[in-house]
């Protein structure tokens, strides 16, 4: 028996062949063999509508979130300017007026 690659996905070692597609059948992830490197490199952050953010993007809170260690709250419609993406929980680093730098989960944005 050849050995497969791991899921690039989620990195499961239970990766089988299916025709000419590589599947993983803990993510569903499915790719073709040799393309597990090419998507590595970037990261991809998706918005509670599934919109793919980049650096230097707008977005919108779309929750009111409360801050911890903190009374402040940042109100529904807040808009964000120049985002970065980092790798984590908190996806998205950035700094809010009238309250400073932060880190944001992705899932409470939407692109605006």
């Amino acid at each position: 028996m050849s050995e497969l690659p791991p899921c690039p996905q989620c990195q499961s070692p239970y990766a089988y062949q299916d025709g000419e597609m590589l599947v993983c059948p803990e993510c569903g992830h499915e790719w073709r063999p040799g393309e597990e490197s090419a998507n590595d490199d970037a990261l991809q952050v998706l918005d509670a509508h599934g919109t793919p953010l980049s650096d230097g993007d707008t977005i919108t809170v779309i929750k009111d979130l409360k801050i911890k260690g903190s009374s402040q709250v940042v109100k529904v419609g807040t808009k964000v300017k120049n985002i970065r993406l980092v790798e984590g929980d908190h996806n998205i680093d950035c700094k809010i007026d009238g309250i400073g730098p932060m880190k944001l989960k992705s899932e409470f944005t939407k692109r605006a």
